[in-house]
C-alpha cells in the first residue's frame, strides 16, 4: 500500500512540474508575434527568434519592421552582450 501511495505521489508531482515548466518557458503571445515580423527576413530566423524573445521579454517592445527603427524602443536598441555588441535584433 505504501508503494502505490509513494508512485501516485511521485506521478502527480511529475504532472504538475511539467505544466508549471511548460506554462513559463512559453514566449508571451506578444513577444512571439512581433518577433515573427521582425525577425521574417532574417538570414539565420531561428537566432533571431531567439535574441528577439528575449529582449522582447526584458523591454516589452520590438521595434517595428525587420530591421532598424530601434528607436521606438531604447531599451531594446541600447541592450548589450557580454561582448559589449548589441544584443537585440
Amino acid at each position: 500500500m505504501a508503494k502505490l501511495g509513494l508512485a501516485t505521489f511521485i506521478l502527480v508531482a511529475l504532472l504538475l512540474s511539467s505544466s508549471f515548466f511548460d506554462a513559463t518557458m512559453a514566449g508571451s503571445s506578444f513577444c512571439d508575434s512581433k518577433c515573427a515580423v521582425r525577425c521574417s527576413k532574417a538570414g539565420r530566423k531561428e537566432r533571431c527568434l531567439e535574441y528577439c524573445g528575449i529582449c522582447c521579454d526584458k523591454c516589452q517592445c520590438v521595434p517595428s519592421g525587420t530591421y532598424g527603427n530601434k528607436d521606438e524602443c531604447p531599451c531594446y536598441r541600447d541592450m548589450k552582450n557580454s561582448k559589449g555588441q548589441r544584443k537585440c535584433p
